[in-house]
């Protein structure tokens, strides 16, 4: 019998069923995701964060490296710069290293003994004074004669070239499509008379473009204009692309939402459509306060008072006037971009919100039970609560910001097509983006004007929800007749804590051209329901301080609610974000109180409520 006959028939019939079955389905995939490609997935990250090579962290005690902080970020475990072993939950999906252009890494260069550095009499001299144990004192020096004044003492670009390729490199290198996004970013630290004005700034591109500048510092500028006009001849010189976040409005006396530009111009029609070109998002939760809301201009949100920072401007040098708060905070910054989208044509605030750590640390550290401070100062120890953030300059108190008022915040959650630089970018230019204070709690939010409470329960909502509307980020259509329907969705981080409401925020311009607000608690967990005043029934708390513990008894593991405005006009300018509550928790004194076994003081907040903040989607009525 001749088996290798009947082996060539079996493989031939095999392959004949192989070719029918192909040809039978081709029309119709068997797999559905074959259709879905391109339907977002949220990726979580850091789009600031801080090494070594910004002075403000590498001269006060930071020794960890881009490196390390991709590492880190990365999942891996990684010994702090006090030599604490430290390590997250989970890896992140992306990271920024957004090290400081001002001297950008001074204090690697003081620890090699850079040649170029010593070739320079000031270089030299603060390299010495390192070298001969006076690191503090050579901080102070780099921050008077330098920082203060706006004067670089050592200008030398090619050196700062070098540094920077130091890290265009690093990040490339770090940098593994599909798996770990390492954007290339760095800070422009514009800092006018002690006030903050900020700015994140992020490259599409590889080192190949990247290289062809050096960052600008707040040296050459500190108009957020002449920055823009930087970024616009980056693009024009290299084809790439390239975007910045401002951050911490709360810490600006005003600056950050300001109703004139910084040269003291009115704001016009071309400044606010520059603006949202290379300024789509604005960072609002970060270790440095939370800057979403305030609760002197929301008197009546039980939620507006979180990691308020409200004494003075970012130096401690100018105290806070009650003027400059609505042009500090997210929501009547966009609540007054709708009055500009009006006179001007275009909204100057049309921003999405994300969030970020701005740690110094080199770890991307934002769960209250894993947190490592601002600084390698503030890294984990028993005393530190009371250790100064901020030491006001001209000496009063009053105006010093310490430890214990520091937020573990904040993340930045991005729907994006797929982990790699071009798609998270993209999205982060649409605004599909959101930020937590910590955990990683899951946030859909669609609108629009025919979703269904089967569309709300459906497997496929997101599907559903790009098909029949707009995403966070997005824009209503201008011709609705009948009030927006939003849907909801939101799942608690599966390692954090249960959620205690979802609430929709609303802004608008009324008929008599007066800015609104109002809060919708649009699902609460726990059965509860509001009263016929607007009020909620409090969730309790299963915080126990002595063990730093709770329990995800109260709460819900997920919430979803399909959302119409009850008060809507078509005729006038909306703005909607949602806003997501875990259950209380314990904040990170808590942690250490235990951890340590020490007494914290009780007027040091040890529990927290932690949150998600959407970008918004606008309505603008046709014709506008």
């Amino acid at each position: 019998m001749n088996t290798s006959h009947r082996v060539l028939n079996f493989f031939a019939l095999t392959a004949s069923l192989v070719s029918v079955s192909a040809g039978t389905y081709a029309a119709q995939n068997y797999s559905p995701f074959v259709e879905r490609k391109g339907l977002e997935t949220v990726y979580w990250g850091d789009t600031h964060l801080h090494t070594a090579y910004s002075t403000d962290a590498g001269m006060i005690g930071n020794t960890l490296s881009p490196d390390e902080a991709y590492r880190f970020a990365r999942g891996e475990e990684v010994t702090s710069s006090t030599g604490i072993p430290a390590r997250l939950v989970r890896p992140l999906d992306f990271l920024v290293v957004s090290d400081h252009a001002e001297n950008l890494g001074l204090a690697p260069m003081i620890a090699e003994s850079n040649p170029g550095l010593l070739s320079n009499p000031w270089g030299k001299d603060i390299h010495d004074m390192v070298k001969a144990g006076k690191g503090y004192e050579a901080f102070t020096k780099w921050g008077t004669e330098a920082m203060l004044p706006l004067t670089d003492p050592i200008n030398d670009p090619e050196l700062t070239r070098s540094i920077w390729h130091r890290l265009t490199d690093a990040a490339d290198r770090f940098n593994n499509p599909g798996y770990f996004t390492a954007f290339i970013g760095y800070e422009w630290t514009s800092t006018p008379d002690g006030n903050n004005l900020h700015r994140v700034v992020i490259f599409k591109d590889d080192a190949s473009k990247a290289n062809e500048v050096i960052p600008m510092s707040q040296y050459e500028s500190t108009d957020p204009e002449d920055l823009w006009q930087w970024m616009a001849q980056y693009e024009k010189d290299t084809g790439g692309d390239i975007l910045a976040i401002p951050h911490n409005g709360n810490l600006s006396n005003g600056l950050m939402f300001d109703d004139v530009r910084y040269n003291g111009e009115p704001m016009d029609a071309d400044y606010a459509k520059r603006r949202m070109q290379w300024e789509p998002l604005t960072e609002v939760s970060q270790i440095k306060g939370d800057g979403e809301a305030h609760p002197s201009l929301s008197p009546d949100d039980e939620f507006a008072d979180f990691g308020t920072w409200d004494k003075a401007n970012i130096a401690g040098t100018l105290a806070k006037s009650a003027d400059m708060l609505p042009r500090e905070y997210a929501r009547p910054a966009l609540k007054r971009g709708l009055a500009y989208d009006e006179s001007l044509g275009v909204n100057p605030f049309k921003f999405g919100m994300i969030g970020a750590s701005d740690s110094h640390t080199a770890l991307a550290t934002t769960r209250d039970d894993n947190y490592f401070g601002k600084f390698a100062g503030n890294e984990p120890r028993g005393d530190r609560w009371d250790h100064y953030v901020i030491r006001a300059i001209g000496g009063d108190e009053s105006l010093s910001t310490f430890a214990y008022e520091e937020v573990a915040s904040g993340l930045a959650a991005v729907w994006a097509s797929e982990n790699t630089r071009e798609a998270l970018f993209d999205a982060m230019q649409r605004k599909e983006v959101y930020t937590t204070t910590g955990p990683r709690m899951t946030v859909r939010l669609f609108g629009g004007d025919t979703y269904t409470v089967d569309d709300l329960n459906s497997p496929d909502m997101a599907r559903i929800g790009y098909s029949k509307g707009v995403p966070m980020g997005g824009d209503l259509p201008t011709n609705m007749t009948s009030a927006p329907v939003f849907m909801i969705a939101a799942t608690r981080d599966p390692d954090g804590a249960n959620l205690e409401r979802i609430q929709v925020v609303k802004g608008w311009l009324d008929k008599a051209g007066k800015l609104q607000e109002k809060i919708y608690n649009v699902a609460l967990s726990d059965g509860r329901s509001e009263t016929k005043d607007s009020k909620v029934k409090s969730v309790g708390s299963t915080v126990n301080l002595e063990s730093a513990t709770y329990s995800n008894s109260i709460g819900a593991a997920e919430l979803r609610s399909l959302w119409a405005d009850p008060a809507f006009d078509s005729n006038l300018r909306a703005v909607y974000y949602v806003r997501v509550l875990e259950i209380p928790t314990p904040a990170w004194p808590a942690y250490d109180q235990k951890h340590f076994d020490v007494d914290i003081p009780d007027s040091v907040p040890k529990v927290v409520q932690n949150r998600a903040y959407t970008s918004p989607i606008w309505y603008t009525p046709s014709g506008s």
